[in-house]
């Protein structure tokens, strides 16, 4: 399925290049100058080049500005490698080679358009259906038939390339092409390259950042073949080692927007720890980055690897020394070519005509302008063409002469060996190298072994790569000048000179860029999973303490961890303080109550036998005196420190004060109830309304409670707890143990409950009795003491309760208790003996013995005012006392 779908594509490109091929080759067309933007040298056997000579255009334009280095340097280089072969007798005697070199622009697409010269001559013409205007055949101009190509050098532009020239079996070396896809066999099997593939180039990066200590770095690549294969076979070693983690991988688009790199080193800064950054990126690129970090003040913060486009170029750095300062470049071994030199310096306007670009190369490189057809023409300066260069500019050898020249070379010695094999004995080319097969000529190149250029062995392996050979610069600013300095070399393994680097910080100890820090005392390291060098520091939260390297485990219930998170300690124990002001405001109104309750026992005791004293029942007053006694006074027990006997006493007095107080009110109010109940049917008085038998009943209900607490001590007898989930905040360091008695929320709803039952029993009855005339009982003031009493309880359920979480419970619940248990005390006495101590104190006149009526006589007087009161809401005025009347004489009569 892969193959048909290989083969269906290569169909399809070669459909479009005969097409345009066509469209090139129509007579009907206006002429174009044929060898306007290429160079053409004439000989026996043809090689064709692609070189960057201009740089990738703009806005729609497919060329920009030309590159001096990169584009004329090296497509000299091959004029001149070709020059020195055809002088070479003992290389390809009697043979002459010639090029056809074309300007790639950097730009892959125009690459592959422009590449379509090399393979015009393979590509048979059907000319049936063109004639001249005169009626005549056409005669076509032969093309060039290219034996091989040397480049290109970009690996994107290369692998455009090279998919075209593969089915026309053209040979291809490439100078400059890195990329790690070019060295499958199987896809790009023309394909050759007398650089080493990126895959060694990563390996050789990785043993830098290796032996620098430096197990965290980001990586950043050039949209493209070439930046993205190298990051990918970078990341790719690093991962099979495990020595090396990736903090981020960022990717520089084709057209960056603007602000585009200013993005990047902030997203670069995201990670500070991964200072290290691994570039496989062009040079526009670098150049651009550099400069967004020098702009946004990260300068001496990153430390820049550079892959072999960086190298030891200037163009990167100009400008821009303190920013690039420490960066450790790669570059595959090289040697400047001093015959080149010699060769370059001497080139002139007059003695290269054959290079079309030179012409611009002279006025970019001078800063002139050749007359009026020049291409600056915004330059007032005029080219003399007496210029040197290296003279009157600046010249320095672009570092991949000396691969242009070994791959130049290498087609030159393939072609030898197959001359010789082919035409042994024969003087130029023999009939059966006229039609150079290419497949033939590809083993030949495949099996080369020379010294190159540089003396350096030049070969190939299966896949058609060169071995890998580096020398690592590092950029240093010395006091006189800024240089790339040699300070290792890597030739399957890395052999590095720590001592003679430079650093920015001017420190001589290598700068960190480490995945991750050592982690502080109290935190646990979280390896990242399918990273096993990274880790990310969390600090043991909460109740956990660090019980390892990377673990952390919980402290004990009743334990906090310490300040340092490296063991457990004690959590601290409080209890309510009686300085606390939850403490003060209760103690305050109870002792305030105790001192009423005090003053008005001792008014009725000193008043005993007045008759307002009398008059309220004193037995019962004495009892319920007593409750709100006990009220004031279970404040105390409840701000204690929780002991044993403070815990029996909370449990004994919590619920018995409200039960002596409304156990004594609900007997009072039920004696009324039944009394008037009873009047209504019968004026005999009803049973157990005596002072005697009040305080039975009464007693009868409080044992109830005495009861229920005595059950409670044997079942559960009392003891102190501390609770450490009351105040276990959030913060250990807050937590804190509450001492208290174990009394629970249902217990303390069970003690009171009884009480409660008794209060509400009370109100019902005060409710029946609130028709009683005033002059009769103290019904009122009793119902209007419940009513209080109940919204005071109904406030405390919803206050007590609804503070159940929060971190204050012991002190709210506490004073809500206490104060509850106060106020209702505090109700009760005031409403139902203040007025009577009033009356006493300072009203004596008041309190004097009445006209004494029968308990008959005041049940009649009581009834029958119950039954005016009823029969008036119901009968027209005059109706009710004839009524009432007819009623009493009826009576008298049936007495009689």
């Amino acid at each position: 399925m892969v193959k048909a779908l290989e083969w269906y594509g290569c169909l399809l490109m070669l459909t479009w290049v005969i097409s345009s091929v066509s469209q090139r080759t129509d007579p009907l067309l206006p002429p174009a100058p044929e060898y306007a933007h290429s160079i053409r040298l004439d000989g026996d056997i043809i090689l064709g080049g692609l070189f960057p000579v201009h740089a990738r255009g703009e806005r729609g334009a497919p060329c920009g500005e030309l590159k001096k280095e990169k584009g004329i340097h090296r497509l000299e280089a091959m004029l001149f490698a070709i020059d020195l072969i055809n002088k070479d007798p003992d290389l390809l005697p009697n043979v002459t080679l010639g090029a056809r070199i074309l300007d790639t622009c950097s730009r892959d697409t125009y690459a592959l358009e422009q590449s379509l010269t090399f393979v015009q001559a393979l590509i048979e013409r059907d000319s049936t259906d063109v004639r001249c205007t005169s009626g005549e055949q056409p005669i076509f101009a032969k093309p060039d038939k290219i034996v091989g190509v040397i480049g290109a050098a970009a690996s994107s532009v290369s692998i455009m390339v090279a998919n075209i020239l593969r089915l026309f079996k053209i040979p291809q070396i490439s100078y400059a092409s890195t990329a790690p896809e070019l060295s499958d066999n199987t896809r790009y099997d023309f394909f050759s390259r007398v650089v080493p593939p990126d895959s060694y180039q990563a390996q050789a990066m990785l043993d830098i950042v290796t032996a620098m200590g430096w197990n965290y770095v980001s990586t950043l690549a050039s949209e493209g073949n070439y930046g993205e294969s190298g990051v990918e076979a970078f990341v790719q070693i690093s991962r099979e080692t495990s020595g090396v983690c990736i903090a981020q991988s960022l990717k520089i688009p084709r057209e960056p927007r603007p602000g585009e790199f200013d993005k990047i080193i902030l997203r670069l800064l995201e990670t500070p720890n991964a200072r290290a950054i691994v570039m496989f990126a062009n040079e526009d690129d670098i150049r651009r980055v550099l400069h967004a970090a020098k702009r946004n003040n990260q300068t001496g913060h990153f430390l820049w690897v550079g892959s072999d486009s960086w190298g030891s170029k200037i163009s990167p750095v100009v400008q821009q020394e303190s920013v690039a300062e420490g960066a450790i470049t790669i570059l595959p071994k090289r040697a400047s070519i001093e015959a080149f030199d010699r060769y370059f310096k001497s080139r002139s306007l007059s003695n290269n005509r054959r290079n079309v670009w030179f012409a611009e190369f002279w006025e970019e490189n001078f800063g002139c302008k050749l007359g009026m057809h020049g291409k600056r023409p915004g330059s007032p300066k005029k080219c003399t063409g007496l210029e040197k260069v290296g003279r009157d500019s600046i010249y320095e050898q672009e570092g991949k002469v000396q691969f242009v020249m070994d791959a130049v070379y290498a087609m030159a010695h393939a072609l030898h060996r197959m001359h010789r094999d082919l035409c042994s004995g024969y003087l130029g080319l023999c009939p059966r190298m006229s039609n150079i097969d290419g497949k033939e000529l590809l083993g030949y190149i495949r099996n080369v072994s020379f010294n190159g250029s540089a003396k350096t062995p030049v070969v190939f392996n299966e896949n058609g790569d060169a071995p890998g050979r580096y020398d690592i610069y590092q950029y240093q600013i010395t006091n006189r000048s800024a240089e790339y300095r040699i300070i290792g070399h890597w030739t399957d393994q890395l052999h590095l000179n720590i001592d003679v680097m430079q650093w920015a910080s001017g420190d001589s100890s290598l700068p960190p860029s480490v995945c991750s820090l050592p982690c502080q005392t109290g935190e646990r390291k979280k390896v990242v999973k399918g990273v096993p060098c990274c880790w990310h520091c969390e600090r043991c939260e909460g109740y956990h303490y660090q019980a390892s390297e990377f673990t952390c485990q919980l402290c004990p219930y009743e334990q906090s961890p310490d300040q340092n998170r490296t063991g457990c300690q004690p959590i601290p124990i409080i209890k309510l303080e009686w300085h606390s002001p939850w403490a003060v405001v209760p103690v305050f109104i109870a002792i305030l109550g105790i001192l009423a309750t005090t003053f008005v026992v001792a008014t009725f005791v000193r008043y005993n036998d007045t008759p307002i004293v009398r008059a309220s029942g004193r037995e019962m007053s004495y009892m319920l005196l007593t409750g709100i006694f006990l009220c004031y006074v279970i404040t105390f027990p409840m701000i204690a420190a929780p002991g044993v006997i403070v815990c029996s006493f909370r449990r004994i007095f919590l619920g018995l004060g409200m039960c002596f107080s409304y156990a004594a009110l609900l007997t009072k109010t039920n004696r009324i109830h039944r009394i008037f109940e009873q009047g209504k049917c019968s004026v005999a008085a009803p049973r157990f309304i005596s002072p005697a038998s009040q305080l039975v009943i009464t007693f009868s209900l409080i044992s109830v409670q005495l009861m229920g607490v005595f059950v409670w001590f044997v079942a559960d007898p009392p003891h102190t707890i501390v609770d450490y989930g009351e105040q276990r905040t959030q913060h250990p360091e807050n937590a804190r143990g509450v001492l208290k008695c174990d009394i629970s929320d249902l217990s303390l709803i069970c003690s009171l409950g009884y009480s409660i039952l008794l209060m509400v029993t009370c109100t019902v009855y005060a409710i029946k009795t609130r028709g009683v005339p005033e002059t009769f009982n103290e019904a009122k003031p009793i119902g209007f003491t419940m009513y209080t009493t109940c919204i005071i309880w109904l406030a405390f359920i919803p206050i007590f309760f609804g503070t159940a979480q929060s971190a204050e419970r012991l002190y709210i619940q506490t004073a809500t208790l206490t104060i509850s248990l106060s106020l209702s005390a505090s109700v009760s006495l005031g409403m139902l003996y203040m007025p009577k101590v009033y009356i006493i104190i300072l009203h004596p006149e008041q309190n004097v013995p009445k006209r004494k009526r029968s308990f008959k006589a005041i049940v009649t007087a009581a009834t029958m005012t119950n039954k005016l009161s009823h029969l008036a809401s119901e009968r027209p005025n005059g109706e009710v006392k004839t009524e009432l009347c007819e009623s009493v004489d009826n009576s008298k009569h049936e007495r009689k």
